[in-house]
């Protein structure tokens, strides 16, 4: 089925300097092979819409016009951040060992010399623990049962993401140490890689969340198999109808995912927001959201978007919504399930069929999701990748899909370097993607932060 449409009306206005070099809107009669320009405010989603958030989403709106024009400028180097992984899981990552949390943050940087400019914390799961809870209680989380140390993470996904937009160490106000260092409540304490000590990037989250209702909060909860909805078909018409008590335990997940981010828009923290991804995937391996009927997941969608928007006034939130990638083995066609043009602000796919030596189809790597998305009128981002962009089998992959953003998961970034297939993600390969031109790092060790990031900051 062909995805459907929603044209809204172009941008033209040429846009002030952001600080960055070259970057510009473009018109629609001036796109290359007829492809319209998206439009560059936010506000026309979220009239509240913050400045900040404002700002990255018409950098990342000029980003995508310049590609639609057929002069590519920049993609944003991204990492996700698997913080409960790196603190409580030995097997995680490339050696066997808790790491400190920010350890795949870094990784780049210990690689290459630079950082990321984009990273995405992950928000959900704990380890087999019960209910929602946090170890050492902040203003923003004193709701939540305390000293569980599972959930310990949370509070360095929150000061990473601060951290990440507005430099790391950070001052000390009251729910952060300016060393870093964070104690916990078994005696513990946690250590954030420094950044310079300013903005070096955008932040975004994903949420992991465990089917509602579930007693553990872990991974093992966010699959469909292990959901009411593998047994009880009902399930899913009583979670999204107000006044069951099922209603009453998704407001209830919510509520904790709006805690945190309601914190990062205290502070001036803009987030790319990524829920319920990889809709469109079949079977019981898939999350407990994949495979709804569309208008289910599409109510979804809208009562997280209500809760966290309307009920809750986030005003921070550019929302990301990404499929897997529409193969037919990692997902199906997704176009009936998109929450519709003012629910989202960017379009994305996760992206784990094929390798860069073996393509999907045989034809130019990425570039069929990178097309089919076009037509969405959204900034396009690959929202997850085993892979970097810029490697010794696909040096062109930017100039050929230049995606405004373009996230490796996690351990993937070293760990399929060991395992994986065809030793994708070298180091030659790191050093290639972070040294090209046509990518955006963070830090304070990158040219582009200074002048990129910290023009971001509405005066």
């Amino acid at each position: 089925m062909r995805r459907r449409t929603a044209i809204l009306s172009g941008g033209g206005a040429v846009i002030g300097a952001l600080g960055y070099a070259g970057l510009r809107t473009v018109r629609g009669s001036d796109t290359a092979r007829g492809v319209p320009s998206v439009d560059r405010e936010l506000s026309l989603r979220d009239p509240a819409a913050s400045p900040s958030a404002r700002a990255v989403f018409r950098m990342l709106a000029d980003l995508e016009n310049e590609a639609r024009a057929g002069r590519p400028r920049a993609t944003v180097i991204g990492q996700h951040i698997e913080l409960h992984n790196e603190l409580n899981n030995p097997d995680y990552g490339d050696y066997q060992g808790l790491k400190q949390p920010g350890y795949y943050y870094r990784k780049p940087a210990d690689i290459t010399g630079k950082l990321p400019g984009f990273v995405e914390v992950d928000l959900g799961p704990g380890y087999e623990t019960d209910g929602w809870g946090v170890d050492r209680p902040r203003p923003y989380s004193s709701a939540w049962p305390s000293r569980r140390r599972e959930w310990a993470y949370v509070d360095d996904a929150v000061d990473l993401a601060v951290g990440v937009w507005s430099g790391l160490p950070r001052a000390d106000e009251g729910t952060y140490n300016r060393d870093g260092k964070e104690s916990r409540s078994d005696g513990s304490a946690s250590e954030l890689p420094q950044n310079g000590g300013r903005p070096a990037g955008l932040v975004g989250m994903s949420f992991h969340q465990p089917w509602p209702g579930s007693r553990i909060k872990g991974y093992e909860e966010t699959m469909r198999r292990n959901s009411p909805a593998a047994a009880d078909p009902g399930w899913i018409g009583r979670l999204l109808t107000p006044g069951t008590q099922e209603h009453r335990a998704l407001l209830l997940d919510l509520s904790f995912l709006a805690d945190h981010l309601g914190y990062l828009a205290a502070i001036g923290v803009p987030v790319l927001l990524r829920p319920y991804h990889e809709m469109n995937a079949g079977g019981q391996d898939g999350f407990w959201w994949s495979g709804l009927a569309p208008e289910d997941y599409k109510t979804l969608w809208r009562t997280l978007y209500a809760q966290l928007v309307e009920t809750r006034r986030l005003h921070n939130l550019i929302f990301v919504w990404s499929p897997s990638a529409w193969d037919h083995i990692h997902g199906s066609e997704p176009w009936d399930y998109y929450p519709g043009e003012r629910y989202v602000d960017v379009v994305g796919v996760d992206d784990y069929s094929g390798s860069p030596r073996r393509p999907f189809g045989g034809g130019v790597w990425t570039k069929k999701w990178y097309d089919d998305l076009a037509d969405y009128r959204k900034p396009r981002m690959m929202a997850e990748s085993f892979h970097v962009p810029v490697n010794s089998a696909q040096p062109r992959t930017l100039e050929r899909t230049p995606w405004v953003i373009w996230t490796v998961w996690g351990q993937g970034l070293t760990q399929h370097n060991r395992s994986g297939p065809q030793g994708m993600n070298t180091p030659a390969d790191l050093m290639a993607t972070y040294g090209s031109p046509r990518v955006l790092t963070g830090g304070p060790d990158s040219a582009d932060s200074q002048r990129i990031w910290r023009s971001l900051r509405p005066t």
